[in-house]
């Protein structure tokens, strides 16, 4: 079967790039894969396969090529707004986006389109795009939807879609031969990889942190990655008084990462509002045994109680993240072990990618074809007296004639 994918790759700088290089070498074990190019046309192929995300520049040419044909969908994440705004206000094209909000609002959504397109009121993908996720657009063009998580296939059913879904998870990465960073440390050493921004509770995390402290004053916090604009770190950590626990970098290659990963003790990613994000950097944290802290919501909510630190945002949010980075400090080989075993059965490579070639597959007319080989055995059966339907699934299954 041949596959035509459509994708951001490396070197775009984009958590989907990365992960599609990690998944297309073991998907090409099962299919075929013509990889489309943006501007290239569509490659000849018995199915496309579009990754979605919410990056208008990483992802425009997708569902500009997705509205043209119609093909199997990965919906990295539920809440598209800065993506569909990208492509129809973006590009001078008010009505797509005044079309999209009402779908999801009805005359309501299309009156506040109206207002952010008059400039009466706030961009609504920087201050509430969880509001109004207007993934509708997407999933009104897909044949099938392959989501992370149960959270986004719960989310795509509840916006109408009615079409063929497919839960796959997302697949872990190889541990890396990456040594441990020896030039960070602490006891213990807590990191938090990815942009800092409101989402990902910075504030709440340094506030915790400082609580921390004054228990484990020997404890450091490493921040690896770019401030969101708008985003003043530096105000915060002055005025909470925690500079000197802080070790600050900006963004790192993918070794240094892994090698800084490594060296901690504890990793937080903590996350709200969500938007229905499966999150790379957890998958990476969990396959390296390292005990995670996480906002309970989403795809982290899913996460099991003994293999992740689920933190409710709620007003005691700061003193429960304080706890739970003692907690895990102190039984960080157990959690460790509960992670790394979970990860490496639910997410395991290989795995994930014969999902996504049955997925591929059924999209492809496979459930077709599986009918018509059983109702030929069904046929054959009857002609020559057999009745045994269990002895005849078995054997059709050995053969390899149906899954």
């Amino acid at each position: 079967m041949k596959v035509a994918y459509y994708s951001p790759l490396p070197p775009s700088n984009s958590g989907i790039a990365d992960y599609s290089a990690l998944l297309l070498p073991a998907l090409e074990k099962h299919v075929e894969i013509v990889l489309a190019k943006p501007g290239g046309g569509h490659p000849a192929a018995d199915v496309a396969l579009y990754h979605v995300g919410n990056n208008p520049e990483a992802h425009g040419w997708i569902v500009d090529a997705l509205r043209e044909r119609p093909g199997v969908v990965v919906l990295h994440e539920y809440v598209l707004h800065h993506l569909i705004s990208g492509i129809t206000l973006g590009r001078g094209n008010a009505r797509g986006y005044f079309d999209a909000m009402e779908r999801e609002l009805g005359v309501a959504g299309r009156l506040l389109a109206l207002g952010v397109a008059d400039n009466l009121l706030p961009l609504l993908w920087e201050t509430e795009p969880e509001r109004f996720p207007l993934a509708g657009t997407i999933l009104d063009l897909a044949d099938g939807v392959i989501a992370h998580s149960h959270y986004v296939a719960d989310r795509s059913r509840a916006a109408g879609y009615q079409g063929p879904l497919w839960h796959v998870p997302h697949p872990v990465w190889p541990e890396p031969d990456a040594e441990p960073a020896t030039d960070v440390s602490g006891a213990p050493l807590i990191g938090c990889f990815g942009h800092q921004n409101m989402n990902k509770r910075i504030p709440q995390l340094l506030e915790a942190f400082g609580l921390l402290r004054k228990e484990r004053p020997d404890a450091k916090l490493l921040l690896v990655g770019a401030p969101a604009e708008r985003f003043d770190l530096s105000r915060r950590i002055e005025r909470l008084g925690v500079a000197d626990g802080l070790i600050l970098m900006d963004y790192v290659p993918e070794e240094r990462m892994w090698s800084l990963m490594k060296a901690c003790d504890v990793l937080v990613n903590l996350r709200s509002p969500t938007m229905g994000e499966t999150s790379g950097s957890v998958i990476r944290g969990l396959s390296l045994g390292k005990p995670m802290l996480v906002s309970d919501v989403g795809w982290f909510s899913e996460l099991p109680d003994d293999v992740a630190l689920k933190v409710p945002v709620d007003d005691l949010e700061v003193e429960m993240i304080a706890a739970a980075l003692g907690f895990a400090y102190d039984h960080r080989a157990t959690i460790g072990r509960n992670a790394q075993s979970y990860v490496r059965a639910e997410h395991d490579l290989e795995r994930c990618a014969a999902a996504y070639a049955a997925a591929l597959t059924a999209a492809a007319g496979g459930d077709a074809v599986t009918d018509a080989v059983l109702w030929r055995i069904a046929e054959a059966a009857a002609e020559t007296g057999i009745d045994d339907v269990a002895m005849l699934a078995a054997r059709a299954r050995e053969a390899g004639l149906v899954e």
